[in-house]
This record gives structure tokens, sequence and C-alpha cells, in this order.
């Protein structure tokens, strides 16, 4: 078969297929034109989902006809006055985005400029059916309809009219949360769906397109480096979410979903979060335009650094700063569902039996009703403890996590501070704060370790074995002294020594199952971060441990001076609080 060339209305669907995967892209390319345009307000409208109906209407510079006619055309745009494509600073360069669209749907482009009419421009699946003069204010209307109707090998691939909003909805999102000097507004179906208005700072912005909880969740990130700078705000550990959805990445102004900045984040987070818990956050990244090339996709979605490892080292510190500033600090208001399951006891009148003579004779069914009602005095105890206080105890003004009253459970520690009452779970504290010192201990050279009186034998896969004698220098760093006795067993000749009398066998096995589960996805530094928090976990004060009112207060001392310990190495809370008002609220004060 010879070569021929393709026909030009074949070249634009076969581009449209790179740019228009479905409704969510072309509103993409259209509301970046609107914000290219320098409009202030962008208001977009949809119908199933944007598959019959995509409106996008701005008050940006406008176009005159003449350009409206060039806009319709391939690769001719406004964007590049010159050939220096890596100097783009637009959201759009490549000017293939209209004709796309146009040569798979119906467009009506309608545009005018200041000062002058406006004109009209209809295209329908490539062919110009009509034009003419519009009325419209300054600004651009862009209207599509019936995408992929003539291609209905497209068409079926597209999902639910539900699932193609989300998508939606997504790209808006993003591109809100990018300019937020640009005020924005979606319709669905007649129903407004989101509305921002301009002019909102980056935080103010952000929590109003995502949870309105986060601005009191999160902390702002602010590093610059040899002329990169990262800003935004990143929700604290305890303020995450079971999918990464909710993490939004800028690269100057520019919405992207890269792997290397998803990476970073949640390397950042690796010793905070659960494996199945991902953080909110949303990250502003500036840098000279010659440090990255944008035009690496169609859809300009994904972007490559000329020094990755740079960019990458400063989302880490930068998010680990923001957090550690933070210190103890977590997201500590309890839920309203969780408030909402402390009910008011019901008021029960008295009963008579229980007031009478023991001499009384009891009406005829009273035995019955008076075996079930003792039967409340014959229930366990509750589960808690209290000791009496033989020193004064410290005033609470000058401790933010208060002093220890009590334990609740053997597990959670009670403390009144000056502004409400503080819980505490005890294991998931003393966690963080193990881990805290052996990072400390390795800064300050290697951790201190116990030999074993009896080396312990630990038998394993023998694939375990040979990640664990790969990495026996790098945990001998952190006292585990690790030898292979065979090809299916190790032999542990020491444990650090802040671990105390833990369980060695168990600790070994979940260290085999760390190295195989992150392997070489991660680097030096978060291997030994991983493995730290796992010895951590295990060498913590265990829920079912009775402390004394001494060693509660030390452990709430050591929680206000130590870094992140607001949330245990898994991500969970490591204490919460109930405020004053909370409590009245509860008793009905309120």
């Amino acid at each position: 078969m010879s070569i021929r060339r393709l026909p030009e209305h074949l070249v634009n669907r076969i581009a449209a297929g790179e740019v228009v995967e479905r409704p969510a892209s072309a509103l993409k390319e259209l509301v970046e034109n609107a914000i290219d345009a320098g409009a202030l307000r962008i208001a977009i409208k949809l119908a199933a989902g944007g598959t019959d109906l995509i409106e996008v209407s701005d008050d940006g510079c406008g176009m005159r006809p003449d350009d409206m006619a060039l806009a319709l055309e391939r690769h001719a745009t406004s964007k590049l006055p010159d050939e220096a494509i890596e100097a783009v600073t637009t959201l759009g360069f490549r000017g293939e985005a209209l004709p796309s669209i146009a040569s798979v749907a119906k467009l009506t482009l309608e545009s005018r400029v200041r000062g002058a009419d406006g004109w009209s421009r209809v295209v329908d699946n490539g062919a110009v059916v009509s034009e003419g003069p519009a009325a419209l204010p300054p600004g651009t209307r862009v209207r599509v309809e019936s995408l992929f109707e003539r291609v209905p090998a497209r068409r079926k691939f597209l999902r639910s009219a539900r699932a193609e909003f989300a998508a939606c909805v997504d790209v808006i999102r993003r591109l809100a949360m990018s300019r937020s000097d640009v005020g924005f507004t979606l319709e669905h179906e007649g129903r407004v769906a989101l509305s921002v208005q301009a002019g909102q700072d980056a935080p103010q912005r952000v929590a109003a397109l995502t949870d309105r909880a986060l601005r009191e969740n999160s902390v702002a990130v602010d590093l610059a480096r040899e002329g990169v700078r990262l800003g935004g705000i990143a929700g604290l550990p305890t303020f995450n979410r079971g999918v990464a959805d909710h993490q939004y990445l800028f690269v100057n102004g520019r919405p992207v979903k890269d792997r290397l900045l998803a990476g970073a984040v949640r390397g950042a987070y690796a010793d905070m979060l659960a494996r199945d818990r991902h953080a909110v956050v949303a990250l502003f990244l500036e840098l000279p335009t010659e440090e990255v090339d944008v035009n690496v996709h169609p859809a300009k979605t994904e972007v490559r650094f000329r020094d990755p490892q740079l960019v990458r080292g400063m989302i880490v510190s930068g998010l680990r700063r923001a957090l550690e500033a933070e210190g103890q600090r977590s997201a500590q208001r309890p839920a309203e569902s969780a408030l909402a399951a402390w009910r008011e006891e019901p008021i029960v009148q008295p009963d008579l039996v229980y007031a009478a003579p023991v001499t009384a004779a009891p009406p005829p069914r009273a035995p019955a009703m008076l075996w079930e009602r003792r039967t409340g005095f014959t229930a366990p105890p509750p589960a808690a403890r209290a000791e009496p206080a033989f020193a004064p105890l410290p005033a609470t003004v000058n401790h933010p996590l208060g002093v220890a009253r009590g334990q609740v459970a053997k597990t959670y520690i009670v403390a009144e501070a000056e502004d409400g009452l503080v819980i505490v779970d005890q294991h998931a504290a003393h966690e963080r704060l193990v881990l805290e010192r052996m990072r400390r201990a390795m800064d300050g050279g290697a951790v201190a370790r116990q030999a074993l009186l009896i080396p312990e034998v630990v038998e394993l896969e023998e694939t375990a074995c040979d990640r664990l004698d790969a990495r026996a220098a790098e945990l001998a760093e952190f006292g585990l002294e690790l030898e292979r006795f065979g090809p299916a067993a190790m032999l542990v000749r020491a444990t650090p020594a802040m671990l105390g009398q833990g369980d060695v066998k168990g600790l070994v096995a979940d260290l085999a199952d760390e190295l195989a589960a992150f392997g070489e996805a991660l680097s030096l530094r978060e291997k030994l971060d991983h493995v730290a928090a796992t010895m951590a976990c295990h060498g913590s004060v265990r829920a079912g441990r009775v402390l004394s009112v001494a060693e509660m207060n030390a452990l709430l001392r050591e929680m206000e001076v130590t870094p992140r310990s607001g949330q245990c190495n898994h991500g969970r809370p490591t204490w919460v609080k109930l405020a004053h008002g909370d409590i009245e609220r509860l008793f009905g004060r309120k």
C-alpha cells in the first residue's frame, strides 16, 4: 500500500482523539482559552455531563472576525509571538483545541472586542455552516453541542452522564484553584454546581472548592530555593482521605497530574499516614520557564523538570518543615457525629420497690421485674481508674495538653487542660515519641543497642531472609543486629535499647514485609524512616498497660515538645480535645 497524505478532516479527527478524550477534555481547553484571554469571570453551562452541551462564556479580550477564522484552523495561535516554545507562560499554546473540537461536534464561536460589534461562526463536524453578526457583551462565548454524535465509535466509550459531569467538575475545580483572581460559575442542567468569587486568597479558594474544614486543619507551606518557590496549604496528617483525588498540584499556575510530584507528597507524609490513606494538599510550584517542559503531553497535564531531584526535595522538605512547625497539632475537634453519639441519660422515676422495706411483700409479678432492674448492679465496674494525688498537681495553664486526671480502659489518658478536656491514645502517642527519639539518635550517630543474652532465631521465607540480609548494615544503624542463620532463618543478636523487651520475632517479620512492600521504590532515607516507624510501633507502650499518674504526665510533657506528636506513624490522631463549649453543649448548657 502506497503512502498518501491524509485529508484535512481526518487529520482533525486524529488530533481530536489526542486532545478531546471526553467532555471534560474539551471543557478544559475552552476554559484555559478564556483564562489566557484575561477573563475575570467565566460561566460554564453543561447538559448531560457535557455530552449534549458545553457552553463557556467569558469577559476576556475577545476576537475580531478574521482572528476567529484563524482560531478554527490547526496550529494557529496568538500565544506564541516567537518560536521560543520553552518560554511559554500561557495555559494553551498549540492552537489545536478549537479545530479538534469542531471536527467532532457542532461548535458555535461568538466573540466581541470592546468597542466593536460581535461576530458568530458555526462549524458542524469540520464544516463551516454559517457566520454573521452576533449580539453579546465583550468577551467570547463558545458553545459545543452533540459531542462525538457522528463518531459513534468514540461516543460509546463515554461513561454515564453523572461520571462525565464529575470529571468536568474536577477540571473546573483545579483550574479555579490555580487562578483565585478569576470568578467561576458552573451550571449543570440549570442547577449551580460550583460558584466562587474573584479576589479570594489561595487558602480561602482551596477550602471553598474542597472541604471548608481544611482551612482549620491545614498548615501553610512556603519555601524558596535556587530560584524555585513552593507555596500552598497542606492538610494535617490526621485530616486525610481514602483516595488521592484531593491532591492538587500546580506548576507555574498550570494544573498537573505528575507522578514525580505525587510521589514527593507521598514521601513527605510517609511516616505520618497509613498506606491506604492520602494527604489533602494544594501545592503551587513556581520556577523559571526554562526549568520545566510543558510540551510533553497532548493535554498538557504532565510536565518534565530539568532538575527533578531539586523539585522533589523541595516538596518533601517544604511539607515536612511546615508540619513540624506545628508541633503536636492535630485535627482536634471531634466530629459532629461523634458529639451526636453522646446522649442525655433519660430521667427515670425512682422505683418504689427499692424504697420499700425489705419485709414488704412484692406484688404478684414483682419478683421478675425486681430481678430485671437489679441486673444493672451486677454489671462490671467501668474500665477507668484514677489515683489519689499525694503531691500537688501542676497548674494546667502552663501545659497545652493539660495534666493527667486518670486512665480509661487502660488505653486512654484523660487530662484536664485550661480550655477543655484532652483524651490521649497512649499507644499512638508513645509510638510517635519513640520514632522521634530514634531519628534523633540516628542524626547524632547511632542508636544504642541491647545485646540479647541468648540470640533469638527467627524463621522466615528464604526471600524474606534475602531482603533482610541485604539490608543488615542499614538495620544495624538502628541497633538491630541480624545475621543469616541458614537459608530460611535470621539470628537476632541485639535490638534497639529504647524498644525494651519487645516481640523480636514480630519485629523482624514486619521489617521483612516493609522491605518487600517498598523495595527499590524509595530512597535510602525513606526506607530508613519506614524501618524506624516499624520499630517504634513494636517498642511503644501498648494499649492495656496501666500507667501511673507520673508516667501519664511525663508522656504529656514529652508530647508537647516533640514534633509531629499530634499523629502516630500511621496518621491517626494521638489526642483529641473536647473544648469547654463542646462539653457545655453535651449537657444542654449552651
